[in-house]
């Protein structure tokens, strides 16, 4: 099971639950906000910001907050500014970790996320370390017993994927950045209900993560990381298999 796709499972899950809690809806806000701030407040203009309210109102955040969010990075409403942080560094067996976070402090999260790391067995890295080992790709996960397999391949083929493959319960296909927002419509257009829709950062290779006991520390720094409030996302190159992930979860 590969780290990008399994962790992107694990995030819509908790996504959901954090969602009834409000927590995850802070993080969607400084999206919003730093996406209006670079590239403006009409959506239809944003690709960045279409992006990140899209992911808003999948996690049920209210219409005024999301335009609150909207006029604080256009500046019309005062609010902090945040700017955009990489971190990169090794979890546990020399996994490659990169942590995209959003801050107005970056005094406070740059300790923050090193202590994180040192703290479940791994550590910060120099900028650049890991980051070579990923791929920007749009990442779609359609739940296995929603649809045919054989279907869906051809749809998303014809829809401009370049792989889709079954892992953890679910089909998770991937495809150029240009060609993620088809991709997204056309499933959409045929009723196929996707789990994760984002852009995200997949590893070219991944680590076998064989010994249960590694398994635990890896995924316990990934939810660490998961649940820092200036944290956006998180990207890992581990391969945990099925059964493994299945005893820790």
């Amino acid at each position: 099971m590969s780290g990008h796709s399994h962790w992107a499972g694990i995030k819509y899950k908790k996504a959901a639950n954090d969602a009834k809690r409000g927590k995850i809806w802070s993080k969607l806000a400084r999206v919003i906000i730093v996406a209006a701030k670079s590239g403006g407040g009409d959506p239809s203009q944003n690709l960045a910001l279409r992006y990140a309210i899209d992911k808003a109102k999948a996690a049920n955040m209210p219409k005024d907050t999301i335009e609150k969010a909207i006029k604080k990075g256009t500046g019309e409403v005062e609010g902090a500014s945040f700017e955009e942080v990489l971190y990169e560094g090794y979890g546990p067996s020399g996994v490659a970790i990169m942590v995209e976070a959003l801050t107005d402090n970056r005094n406070r999260t740059a300790p923050e996320i090193k202590r994180l790391f040192e703290k479940h067995g791994g550590s910060l890295g120099t900028s650049g370390c890991v980051n070579w080992m990923f791929s920007k790709k749009g990442l779609i996960t359609v739940a296995a017993d929603q649809v045919d397999e054989e279907q869906l391949l051809e749809i998303a083929l014809a829809a401009g994927a370049d792989d889709m493959k079954t892992t953890g319960g679910v089909y998770e296909i991937t495809c150029e950045p240009a060609a993620y927002e088809k991709l997204k419509e056309t499933l959409k257009e045929k009723d196929i209900a996707t789990q994760v829709a984002e852009i995200s950062m997949v590893p070219q290779n991944t680590i076998p993560v064989g010994d249960e006991a590694t398994a635990k520390k890896i995924i316990s720094l990934m939810e660490a990381f998961e649940d820092n409030d200036d944290v956006q996302n998180v990207y890992a190159n581990f391969d945990i298999p099925d059964e493994i992930m299945a005893r820790i979860s």
